[in-house]
């Protein structure tokens, strides 16, 4: 294939979470890039966080009323056949009126009804699987998709072999290059140059166990010389600023949301995160030693499944969600005061790295235009 001007039509279908919905961003920038003048539309579920990330990326996006079913009963799984009726019609209408050459689902509950369609018309679908652990609705489509990429080995145990690409998961670009960066991230926030750094992400709205563990711990952190740069989340900020204002704890520097992250890694000599599969992919390329906390409330346990994946190779360090509260502060402080072991975690967690995955999902793109 060139790029010599030539327009295609792809539709990229999924969300519900950043961790679907910042790799299809990623895909989308990266065929455009190559195919300037390609049209690309995403379709999404109403109501979720994609009907407004998408468009502020800059891409149209079409919205479908489908929803998951509860696991407990409710009037709303009453509701769910005729939103999935109503969902594959429109999925139906938008393949029949867009005419894609190409279908990438991402996972999330839109996925399902689009490449559902697409595949009944014959075109040709490409998965993107992030997690180590395979989604209810990939699992399903995976029979009739031309090719799956995924972000972990040992993925035939889901999918079949043959239609498996090894790609990793795509990230921001910025978070590519931050070994220079480390003076400006220190001055950017305010941080001490001669005092380590620890870092803890849970998430855009927040995890309430790693802000919990880090109001327990803060004092502890305090006396030994320790500063922390904490994502709150939305949903803990005005709480969690409150009680670190009256405890008169120095160093700990609680922000609702950091949008540079690239700074934050930069200037962080530990990181404290959940596991979904986005953070893992980033930190894999960031480099700094890592304690991953998985969450418990996720489908089939799969942070859990995410981050032993990178135990196993001895790439990170994990810690039960229930056991934090207790066990953070001596593991933290073990971590910053053991070099070796510093070192052993960033050069192993780097070889699990896929920089090139956008770029990578992109040429299996073009196999199957072709």
């Amino acid at each position: 294939m060139n790029n010599t001007g030539e327009t295609y039509r792809i539709i990229i279908s999924g969300g519900g979470t950043g961790g679907h919905i910042y790799p299809a961003i990623a895909i989308a920038k990266a065929w455009n890039e190559k195919y300037p003048e390609s049209e690309v539309l995403f379709v999404g579920a109403e109501g979720k966080m994609e009907m407004q990330k998408v468009p502020e990326a800059g891409y149209k996006i079409e919205g479908l009323k489908i929803a998951g079913l509860k696991r407990k009963l409710t009037l709303e799984n009453l509701s769910f056949p005729f939103k999935l009726l109503d969902s594959l019609q429109k999925a139906k209408k938008l393949i029949k009126n867009f005419d894609p050459h190409l279908v990438v689902g991402v996972g999330g509950y839109a996925s399902g009804p689009v490449l559902f369609a697409a595949q009944r018309k014959g075109l040709p679908t490409l998965i993107q699987e992030q997690n180590s652990y395979a989604g209810l609705t990939n699992k399903l489509l995976a029979k009739n998709a031309n090719a799956i990429c995924v972000a972990y080995p040992d993925m035939d145990r889901y999918f079949p072999g043959d239609k498996i690409k090894y790609t990793g998961n795509p990230v921001r670009k910025d978070i590519l290059s931050i070994e220079d960066k480390k003076a400006m991230a220190l001055s950017y926030f305010g941080l001490d140059p001669k005092a380590p750094v620890i870092l803890s992400i849970g998430g855009s709205l927040g995890a309430r166990t790693l802000n919990q563990a880090l109001l327990h711990t803060m004092a502890d952190f305090e006396s030994k010389g320790y500063q922390v740069l904490w994502q709150t989340g939305k949903f803990y900020y005005e709480k969690t600023i409150a009680q670190v204002k009256a405890s008169a704890v120095k160093g700990i520097y609680p922000l609702e949301f950091i949008k540079d992250m690239d700074l934050a890694y930069a200037a962080a000599d530990i990181v404290i995160s959940r596991s979904g599969a986005l953070s893992v992919s980033e930190l894999s390329l960031v480099g700094k030693p890592v304690i991953f906390i998985p969450s418990p409330n996720v489908a089939e346990d799969h942070q859990t499944k995410n981050a032993m994946a990178y135990v196993s190779q001895k790439a990170a360090l994990i810690l039960k969600d229930g056991e934090a509260f207790e066990q953070l502060g001596p593991m933290v402080h073990s971590l910053l005061t053991d070099q070796a072991k510093r070192n052993e975690l960033s050069m192993a967690i780097k070889k699990l790295g896929k920089p090139e995955a956008a770029k990578d999902i992109v040429k299996v793109m073009e196999e199957l235009i072709q």
